[in-house]
């Protein structure tokens, strides 16, 4: 999947236990659609002793969805984005004052097709 977040961009957590803490994407996983970010998503690892390593608990970073990121360091996305809501705010608005002190229509709800009704031929013997 094509993404538009890129290695080493700065993005803050939506959702989630670290809800508006901000990182780094140090890793991006595209076939998941997820990437890790510096400092986000902690969590502890009981790991085996090793020759080269020392067992324990351990922290590691954990994939994040990246539906739940937004980015941070992006000018144009900020400024769309408000001017979008901006807009959506002021039809309300609009739409708020055509309406008033009058009942509102309700919706036409689709015609339903009658069954016709098949008369059995009688067959003769």
């Amino acid at each position: 999947m094509k993404t538009k977040l890129k290695k080493g961009q700065t993005v803050k957590l939506i959702v989630g236990v670290d809800k508006g803490k901000t990182g780094e994407i140090i890793k991006l996983f595209p076939n998941d659609y997820s990437a890790l970010v510096k400092g986000i998503n902690i969590k502890k690892k009981h790991q085996k002793p090793t020759k080269e390593q020392k067992g324990g608990i351990v922290n590691i970073e954990k994939p994040v969805h990246l539906s739940n990121l937004e980015v941070i360091d992006g000018k144009k996305i900020g400024k769309t984005i408000n001017k979008k809501e901006e807009e959506k705010v002021q039809e309300r608005k609009i739409e708020e004052k055509k309406g008033v002190g009058k009942k509102p229509i309700p919706k036409k709800q689709p015609v339903k097709k009658n069954k016709i009704n098949k008369k059995k031929k009688k067959v003769k013997k």
